[in-house]
């Protein structure tokens, strides 16, 4: 890994993902809610971008996870771009996370232990709604969570539609709010998913 300054403090270690999960970790005694949502970014055909809230479920070794209908809005723009970036912002700490990168499945063992994992009322949820698709009315949605809750019971499976995808980043930026709005900011950058780590300061 090469690196054009010295990083300290929050910013010091040498495992980019390591360095996300402290800091995740220390929002989850900062934030009132959901200090693992990040803004999810994807485009679509026609070149326009589309953001939303997700919760981050997992950082693994090398890629960051969240789980959705493979039906969505978002899960077709992934499917047709391959790529998408995230923001993670955390008021009370005043930080920032910034990803870029490519997008693989995860619709083995770990989506399924991540389903079963929720509770039952989401679980039967993931295979009531159609997301994103268009809702006459929000008692059609309910009738069919009842449908779905007499057909499925209490232990269904995972929907083969829905599932998890993998964030592979090719550039990670942490950034800390500074006095004077001279911030601190690092980008992690490499030219693929499995490429050398360099470590730039940007200016604020």
């Amino acid at each position: 890994m090469q690196e054009n300054s010295k990083r300290t403090g929050i910013f010091a270690g040498e495992d980019p993902f390591q360095i996300a999960r402290d800091w995740l970790a220390e929002a989850e005694s900062t934030e009132p809610n959901d200090p693992n949502a990040i803004a999810l970014s994807t485009v679509d055909a026609e070149g326009m971008p589309n953001v939303r809230m997700v919760l981050l479920k997992d950082i693994e070794e090398g890629a960051f996870v969240f789980y959705t209908n493979y039906g969505s809005a978002k899960a077709g723009e992934i499917n047709q771009g391959g790529k998408a970036a995230f923001v993670m912002h955390w008021k009370s700490l005043r930080r920032q996370i910034r990803v870029r990168g490519v997008v693989e499945r995860e619709c083995g063992d770990k989506a399924d232990a991540y389903y079963a994992s929720r509770s039952l009322p989401s679980r039967l949820g993931a295979w009531a709604s159609k997301q994103s698709q268009p809702l006459g009315s929000r008692r059609e949605l309910l009738a069919e969570v009842a449908k779905i809750t007499a057909s499925k019971g209490v232990n269904p499976d995972r929907p083969p539609f829905w599932g998890g995808y993998r964030i592979v980043p090719t550039e990670i930026e942490f950034w800390a709010d500074g006095q004077h709005r001279l911030h601190d900011r690092f980008r992690w950058s490499r030219g693929g998913p499995k490429g050398a780590w360099s470590v730039n300061r940007l200016q604020p």
